[in-house]
């Protein structure tokens, strides 16, 4: 084993400014040289193997090759129930001129093992998977034979030797190489080693990994969430990571940035696993720890901390007395990324198992995706059918967002020296799972909760929905490129005192979906906004330095409200841009922000006040030479259906 890495070359420096000591990354490891620094740590190593009962060898790795210790079939064996004979005396044999043949007083059937032989002249019946017995060349089909009187059977067909006999080994031969080292064992390969009479198989043990959470501010899924606290995501996502990829998951529970108690945890994790795995506390600001206690657990220690990589500069990689010790960022996004570019190839290899399979489809990138110069970026994308092929969307919420994961296909990759991806540039992206399912119907546009009961019944049908909230004018840009099949919008025109028509282009049309009021919500009481119009509400926010607001995303016919709302004022808050109205609403709820625009529904749901602004048309943009896709026609119908129209009457929307 290499044990000959230097610390050096990610040694950190201290800083000092505003009353807190932060450690400054001085190296930053590219991501094949940290892989490479990493593998070369923890191996070679040899491979820890145990003996496994047939029945418990599903999904295990073989650790040795298999040869059979028979042969497969272990006898010549009947292929059809009929009668054992010898070809020669059947070889002129037909309808004209039959054969008759003596009848052996013995009938096999399977597991009965033959007395007699059949000599020429004779024969004797045979059931399917019966032992053929000695003498006998062929097996004639009792369809082609007639009874008689005197223990005699007639033959009307000709026979050739060999016919409908296995004969033994023939399917597996004594010796031959059954299964290989490496083979991962499914229903087949235990129906092989059954057939060979193996009952015990040698795999590849295990990899029993401990996985620990750390900050102060986790909470485990359940616990009741206090001030300043999240739910610890990291601990149940990478424990279900490491089963996927071979290993046996030990989640030790989440432990706040205590040095003392961090390092106990750790040292006795490393005596009882084969591997350990921690999330946040990577990072160098004065309450990360765990990088500094990884350095005093055993040799080689730290091989890589800090790598190219967005998301996810701040992994650590160490080995620590033969053993991996990784340090993932804190942020979901960042620790998934991290986990399965550069962990799950070294669990898998350490499980014995093949590098994982990877399918990767090309696309077109619809806008241009920013990068930072000099770190690999991997971005999450949503992928819809195109007029030409598949067009992959950005679904990045930044690396604290684990929604991104069950909302995305794949990600793409953009290179270290590659400051963005432009616009319909062409990529490759690689996709979580092999097989990759176009949604039935995709919506691009404006983010409304009252499209929740219009879409449920296709739900039901068993169609499937791609919605993502890119905005009004995404929406519409995305309709006129063929992307999607309807786009949500609700653009008003100033100039004709109307919404949506005059936006369309050719090949769109136009179809309505129901109204809703947009407005000013705020928390009941807020004697800045009760009482208020519209008007006076603005100007007592922006007469306040302390009244902080949320935005709504660039793009979104809501954005372009507000802007209007507030000319060239930019206050507190501005720049926060959610891209929904539930999102808006819950700032303002958990008081991150004292105000915002969103519509009532929503507005009320949260039990926040509401003045009204303006009843805005939210309608759909069709893509006309998708109109009569089955999917398509599903929504139209939902749209329209009585039940559909109630339900957004009691959501509190007014249906066109």
């Amino acid at each position: 084993m290499t044990k000959n890495f230097a610390i050096a070359p990610n040694a950190p420096a201290t800083v000092r400014g505003g009353g807190v000591e932060q450690e400054q990354f001085l190296s930053i490891l590219s991501r094949e040289e940290a892989f490479r620094r990493f593998e070369a740590a923890v191996f070679p190593r040899p491979p820890a193997s145990e003996q496994c009962a047939l029945e418990d060898a599903l999904g295990r790795v073989l650790a040795a090759d298999l040869v059979s210790p028979i042969d497969v079939p272990p006898f010549d064996r009947s292929n059809v129930d009929g009668f054992a004979v010898q070809s020669n005396d059947l070889a002129t044999r037909g309808q004209a001129n039959p054969a008759r043949l003596a009848l052996n007083p013995e009938t096999l059937a399977c597991g009965v093992a033959p007395t007699l032989s059949v000599s020429s002249g004779t024969a004797t019946p045979i059931s399917t998977g019966g032992m053929v017995p000695r003498g006998a060349d062929a097996i004639v089909m009792v369809e082609h034979t007639q009874p008689l009187e005197d223990d005699a059977v007639e033959v009307r067909r000709a026979a050739s030797a060999g016919q409908f006999i296995s004969y033994a080994g023939s399917d597996i031969a004594r010796g031959e190489m059954l299964l290989r080292a490496g083979t991962v064992i499914g229903s087949r390969e235990i129906g092989m080693a059954a057939a060979c009479g193996l009952a015990r198989l040698p795999v590849a043990r295990k990899v029993k990994v401990a996985v620990l959470s750390t900050g102060d501010e986790l909470a485990q899924p359940g616990q009741a969430l206090g001030p300043a606290s999240v739910y610890d995501t990291n601990g149940a996502i990478i424990a279900a990571a490491v089963f996927e990829n071979g290993g046996v998951p030990d989640f030790l529970g989440a432990f706040p940035d205590d040095e003392d108690k961090l390092e106990a945890a750790m040292r006795a994790a490393l005596a009882t696993h084969d591997m350990i795995i921690l999330s946040g506390g990577t990072s160098k600001g004065a309450g990360d720890v765990s990088h500094r206690i990884v350095a005093r657990l055993g040799q080689p220690g730290i091989v890589a901390h800090g790598v190219a990589l967005k998301p996810g500069k701040p992994l650590c990689l160490a080995v620590c007395e033969a053993k991996p010790v990784v340090i993932l960022p804190g942020f979901p996004t960042s620790a998934m990324f991290t986990f399965h570019d550069m962990i799950a190839p070294i669990l898998r290899r350490m499980a014995g198992l093949p590098p994982r399979a990877e399918t990767r489809v090309s696309v077109r990138v619809p806008v241009r995706i920013a990068s930072e110069l000099g770190r690999t970026e991997f971005t999450m994308v949503s992928l819809v059918q195109g007029d030409d092929g598949l067009i992959a969307y950005p679904t990045g919420k930044g690396s604290g967002a684990i929604t991104s994961f069950s909302q995305a296909d794949g990600f793409l990759r953009i290179e270290a020296l590659a400051d963005h991806l432009p616009a319909g540039a062409q990529a490759e992206v690689t996709l979580f799972t092999p097989h990759l399912r176009i949604p039935d119907l995709v919506i691009i546009g404006s983010h409304c909760t009252g499209l929740d009961p219009v879409l449920a019944p296709l739900a039901r049908d068993g169609l499937t929905v791609r919605s993502l909230s890119v905005g009004s004018l995404g929406g519409l840009a995305a309709a006129k490129r063929g992307e999607c099949d309807l786009a949500p919008i609700h653009l008003y025109d100033p100039q004709t005192d109307s919404y949506n028509a005059r936006f369309l282009a050719d090949g769109l049309e136009l179809v309505a979906g129901w109204r809703r009021m947009q407005g000013i919500a705020f928390r009941a009481g807020d004697q800045r906004f009760e009482g208020a119009g519209a008007n006076e509400a603005v100007a007592n926010a922006l007469a306040d330095p302390d009244c902080l607001m949320v935005n709504r995303n660039q793009g979104a016919g809501t954005r372009i409200l507000i802007d209007r709302l507030l000319g060239q004022h930019r206050p507190g808050g501005y720049w926060n841009q959610p891209r929904s109205h539930n999102a808006v609403a819950a700032a303002i709820a958990q008081e991150r922000a004292d105000w915002g625009v969103t519509i009532e529904p929503v507005a009320k749901a949260a039990g926040l006040g509401f003045i009204p602004l303006t009843e805005e048309s939210y309608d759909f943009v069709l893509v006309s030479a998708r109109k009569q896709r089955s999917a398509v026609q599903a929504f139209l119908s939902a749209l329209h259906a009585p039940e559909s129209r109630e339900a957004l009457k009691q959501a509190g929307f007014r249906p066109a």
